[in-house]
């Protein structure tokens, strides 16, 4: 066969690959341009397909593990295109999106295996703030693979797909690599993780120093206006552009909601609190701030708890907020009481601007507790201590713990109605746009891990 005949033999065999198809189902029609098409490894070419696309007219670097040829398994040659694809998005400055399905590793390759494995870590972690990172996991990803796909800013599994660091590892199931934190979305097929990837990348900014595309505004409104008692689900919904709340996270750190959604077009990273915020809830929250900050998404938090549980998991959270130095708008819809206000709603969190709903509650302790410390000699002499205490406490919440008085007082910056909450918060967002901050030189802040 001529080379003419072997090339267009080798492009129609590789159009029947399962890493072929995998990448037309998450780039745009025809946009895909293969690189290092042509490296072997052993007698056959490498287990995986690298090159570039667009996904809706955004470019992205990807590479896909095909588990045709070796069940995917890495090998030195495969490491080396993955290496490639992460070194000319640093140069480009455009996403990445890592295809996962693989055995493991090739064992045969001793040294050069651990090596290969190194250096694709070592670029990876390089790479991590200065382009978004998306794990599209859609097969077994074992060992190594499973730290790089974890390395991830963004992991997306199918059902099927497994994530374990051992081969022999239990719970590697995408259920419960959400549960644990390890996942961000779980899809049934491969077409609707490849929808949410696409999903995702049309709404971040390409690096760190490009702006998140703008929609067009015409016509966006939220679902519905916000009502007092309205949950943290709701509340979202009620600020974000219809239908483009896409939600990370969910079954891992129940007491906080965090995703990427749109206000007036722009992208904003949404993040509530509710309760009692426990250590998960804590370590989601701070890690998706601190993705934020380093694409300089505005973050919205929605603040309704009373305590925290784990005093490490507050402090690292109090650091993300407090570090990071992004558009930040905090709206307080129910209660915010000492700690909680501190780290997430006030001055302590760095918040830009601060509301709240006329209804909140804002005060240094939990009104249960500053109005039996502060008042306690109201109740002396009552007929009826326990129904005295809850008229008390509720006493309190109107009048001390009033949002009107922590307005007067500088520590918020508006008092609101529900349903005002969407056009006050565009307002805020549009004014700071322009934010611009100047930070201390230094590596990096010594925060809890």
């Amino acid at each position: 066969m001529s080379n003419a005949e072997l090339l267009q033999a080798s492009r129609d065999a590789a159009k029947n690959t399962s890493a072929h198809k995998r990448i037309s189902l998450l780039l745009d029609e025809s946009s895909f341009h293969e690189i290092d098409a042509f490296v072997k490894s052993g007698d056959g070419l490498a287990e995986v397909v690298t090159g570039f696309g667009t996904v809706s007219g955004c470019p992205v670097y990807v590479f896909a593990q095909n588990s045709d040829a070796d069940g995917g398994a890495m090998s030195k040659a495969q490491a080396m295109k993955i290496r490639k694809i992460y070194d000319l998005a640093v140069k480009t400055g455009a996403p990445v999106v890592g295809i996962f399905d693989s055995i493991g590793a090739k064992l045969a390759e001793g040294a050069d295996m651990m090596a290969a494995y190194g250096e694709i870590l070592l670029h990876g972690n390089n790479l991590s703030g200065v382009v978004p990172q998306i794990a599209l996991v859609v097969g077994p990803c074992i060992g190594t693979s499973a730290m790089i796909a974890a390395s991830a800013d963004i992991v997306v599994m199918t059902e099927k797909a497994e994530l374990t660091l051992e081969t022999s590892g239990e719970n590697s199931s995408a259920a419960s690599a959400a549960k644990l934190g390890v996942c961000h979305i779980v899809k049934g097929t491969e077409e609707e993780a490849a929808d949410v990837v696409r999903n995702l990348i049309a709404a971040l900014p390409s690096n760190n120093l490009e702006g998140a595309p703008i929609t067009d505004t015409l016509g966006l409104t939220s679902a519905s206006p916000l009502a007092e008692g309205a949950d943290a689900r709701t509340a979202i919904l009620g600020i974000a552009d219809d239908n483009s709340f896409i939600e990370m996270g969910r079954e891992f750190g129940t007491a906080s909601i965090s995703g990427l959604g749109q206000v007036s077009g722009s992208t904003v990273g949404f993040v509530t609190y509710t309760g009692e915020i426990d250590a998960d809830s804590c370590a989601k929250a701070a890690r998706f701030v601190r993705f934020c900050d380093c694409f300089a998404i505005p973050v919205v938090s929605l603040v309704n708890a009373e305590r925290f549980t784990s005093l490490r998991e507050a402090s690292k959270l109090s650091n993300a907020y407090s570090e990071a130095t992004t558009v930040k708008v905090t709206v307080i819809t129910g209660e915010a009481y000492g700690p909680v206000y501190i780290a997430v709603a006030g001055r302590g969190a760095n918040a830009d601007i601060t509301l709240a709903w006329e209804k909140a509650s804002v005060s240094p302790l939990s009104p249960a507790t500053a109005a039996m410390f502060e008042w306690s000699g109201k109740l002396a002499g009552s007929n009826d201590p326990i129904s005295d205490r809850k008229k008390l406490i509720e006493e309190y919440k109107q009048t001390e713990a009033s949002p009107l008085v922590a307005a007067s007082k500088g520590y918020i910056e508006d008092v609101i109605r529900p349903e005002e909450t969407r056009t006050k918060v565009v307002a805020n967002l549009e004014m700071l746009a322009g934010k611009r901050v100047t930070r201390l030189p230094k590596k990096h802040a010594n925060i809890q891990l």
